[in-house]
């Protein structure tokens, strides 16, 4: 805490105090404002707590989504509104119980909510469920041992080492942009949508009105957070020793051959509850990608046994069926991936070229035209200013760091190479917050491919496939978390948070997170078979990014017999539906499905598609019922049944851990 205080230290300037916004009555531009309070007030010990406690709780949900199926959905809404729980319930009960505490305000809302997503956003952007997971003994068995490229050079899992990594490769990604935030908040003008509907909720609640509605959200929020958290616990009595062969996920609801085929529902209530919270195009385009590949495609590959693989090999060898699942997969991502990676890079090169071409955007008679409230903003985000000698300093001494350890941990990644990637980082940085504050895509995975590419084919035979995922996390981890830093900043520059204590806050966030990120990925590995392709905990992601490391080391040679002009076909398909999509009109473009979306089930099967719609069923439903009430409540809802299952987590692993098996397994076999 002395290292974190002097940093603190470093970054208070002594400057005229600035009001804020305390309350903003949205009848009228009339707004009442109030001596804006220091900013290290805005980081609190209560804070810091709740932010651990919410964090963790979010790292078992992210987690078991990123080990199941690779999909987490956009969580920051449902962080702010437990974030207003806890503090309104905290704030109550030392109310009642005579102590004096300081007020509850929008500031520390925003830190609260930016120091916990920092925390859980490591549980499925530190690669747990990919990149490190692909480094183990298990996932090379999977990925086929002795095919060519694929080096039997591993590393298994362990709370050590990945907490190292972590601490010095997710630090310098914090200083990447933070010279430029007010170029891209102020300047720019990026609506950044994830940032500025996060400001929106936290400044509604901070309303006499907005409280009113929390309260009914938090009513909602708790009793199916309750209903979630004891349907869990009722489905555990079921699953015997073996959860994946046993329990109500084994239910054959539209038979026993669809079972067999993976189309089944699972009774996950995260499902459902992710299914709430994500678009109907995104549900039903997971289900289209998995009518064609369980319903229709592997069938007939799998009735090509002895033609086109091995009828010895197993069905997991890269060999066999499961190479199609891979290398198909692959190629919908690759495609959609590098479609939205060349639009998204030109509209940026389009929006800089048009802003630097603004030549009065700066001037004082348009600052004059300003609304009083962005005039107040604007000048809270510009005069809580961070040292550029601190920003400097600190990057470079933690790309010192990280080349010095990093080669060390991974001596196949030498330390040039990360060197280069440091030197690079920026850069990519830059057009990703770009990109991100433009479309509110973060692309951060397809800078990561790039750098696990270009050090797998750089780094040769022996040591490409660990290089090439080792530099693959190092980029991507810098580039998602300078994108989502710049999106806290949207936030903290619409509800007048100061710069300072959102950087300080983000930066507690990751600390914490690199510590309790590898702890809850241990209960997970230790309780559960994490990465077994016939299990619940399958790791997609794993597998596929191990054998993309394959593929930059070897070339094609490593795809099964007619396994390429498949990959041709379907990377084809996927950047005609996304032209599709961007080029016809709005009615009939809104319904091309999501290549990236299709891709997931190709690997996983059907039964989350099946539970994602069933959300988006229930949110259609709603909505035509009464959609007042669906629009206040259907984010509240969705997030009690994704934490009340994902809660269940802990003590079940716990539970597993101690040995203690449920006493019944519920199995479905012919009659």
């Amino acid at each position: 805490m002395a290292s974190m205080s002097t940093i603190a230290d470093s970054i208070d300037q002594v400057g005229p105090p600035v009001p804020e916004e305390d309350e903003a009555r949205n009848n009228g531009s009339e707004l009442q404002l109030t001596r804006l309070s220091p900013w290290r007030s805005q980081i609190t010990a209560r804070g810091i707590l709740v932010s651990l406690v919410i964090g963790v709780v979010y790292s078992f949900i992210a987690l078991k989504l990123n080990l199941t199926t690779g999909l987490v959905p956009n969580l920051n809404v449902s962080v702010a509104l437990l974030a207003f729980v806890f503090m309104k319930s905290w704030t109550k009960m030392l109310q009642k119980a005579g102590i004096v505490s300081a007020p509850f305000t929008r500031q520390e809302n925003t830190v609260i909510q930016t120091c916990a997503v920092a925390c859980y956003g490591l549980a499925y952007g530190g690669g747990f469920g990919s990149y490190l997971l692909g480094l183990s003994g298990k996932l090379y068995e999977q990925a086929g041992a002795g095919t060519p490229g694929n080096t039997p050079i591993t590393k298994e899992p362990g709370i050590g080492w990945m907490i190292s990594y972590l601490l010095v490769s997710s630090f310098v990604g914090l200083l990447a942009l933070v010279p430029l935030r007010k170029i891209m908040i102020i300047d720019y003008k990026l609506p950044y949508p994830t940032g500025t509907a996060t400001a929106v909720l936290i400044n509604g609640f901070h309303t006499a009105k907005g409280d009113k509605v929390a309260k009914q959200q938090v009513r909602g929020f708790m009793r199916f957070f309750s209903v979630s958290f004891l349907w869990a616990f009722f489905q555990w009595f079921y699953t015997g020793t073996d959860g994946s062969r046993c329990g109500f996920s084994q239910f054959p609801t539209f038979g026993l051959e669809a079972r067999q085929n993976m189309f089944y529902f699972d009774f996950s209530m995260t499902y459902v509850g992710a299914g709430m919270i994500c678009s109907h195009l995104v549900n039903l385009s997971l289900l289209l990608g998995a009518v064609v590949s369980w319903g229709v495609m592997w069938p007939l590959i799998r009735g090509r046994k002895g033609e086109w693989f091995p009828a010895m090999s197993p069905e997991t060898s890269m060999e066999s069926l499961n190479g199609y699942k891979v290398f198909i997969s692959i190629s919908l991502l690759m495609g959609d991936g590098l479609y939205n990676f060349v639009k998204i890079l030109f509209f940026t090169i389009r929006s800089i070229y048009s802003q630097m071409n603004n030549k009065d955007r700066r001037t004082f008679p348009e600052n004059q035209s300003k609304p009083m409230d962005e005039l107040q903003r604007n000048q809270v985000f510009i005069r809580q200013s961070i040292p550029l000698w601190l920003v400097l300093s600190g990057y470079a001494g933690f790309s010192v760091i990280s080349t010095i350890v990093i080669p060390i941990i991974f001596p196949q990644l030498k330390w040039y190479f990360v060197l280069a990637a440091y030197g690079l980082a920026p850069s990519l940085c830059f057009c990703n917050a770009y990109g991100a504050g433009l479309t509110d895509i973060n692309m951060a995975y397809n800078y990561g491919k790039v750098g696990l590419f270009i050090f797998a084919a750089a780094s040769g035979k022996n040591d490409g496939v660990v290089a090439g995922l080792v530099a693959c996390g190092l980029i991507k981890v810098m580039v998602s978390i300078s994108s989502d830093l710049m999106q806290d900043f949207k936030t903290g520059h619409l509800t007048m948070t100061s710069p300072r204590s959102m950087l300080l806050g983000q930066a507690i966030g990751t600390g914490i997170g690199c510590v309790v990120a590898p702890l809850t990925f241990f209960l997970f590995y230790k309780a559960f078979d994490v990465g077994d392709p016939k299990g619940e905990y399958k790791a997609p992601y794993a597998i596929i990014y191990r054998n993309m490391a394959i593929l930059g080391v070897q070339g094609f040679s490593a795809l099964p017999h007619h396994c390429l002009q498949l990959c041709y076909g379907f990377f084809g398909f996927a950047l005609v539906a996304n032209m599709l999509r961007d080029l016809l009109p709005g009615r009939i473009g809104r319904w091309i499905p999501l290549p990236m979306a299709m891709a997931v089930p190709f690997l996983v099967g059907a039964y989350f598609a099946i539970d994602m719609c069933i959300g988006s069923l229930i949110v259609s439903v709603w909505h035509k019922m009464n959609g007042k009430e669906a629009a206040l409540m259907v984010p509240a809802v969705a997030s009690g049944l994704i934490c009340g299952d994902g809660l269940w987590i802990l003590p079940s692993s716990i539970l597993a851990l101690a040995k203690i098996h449920p006493p019944i397994c519920m199995h479905f076999t012919p009659s």
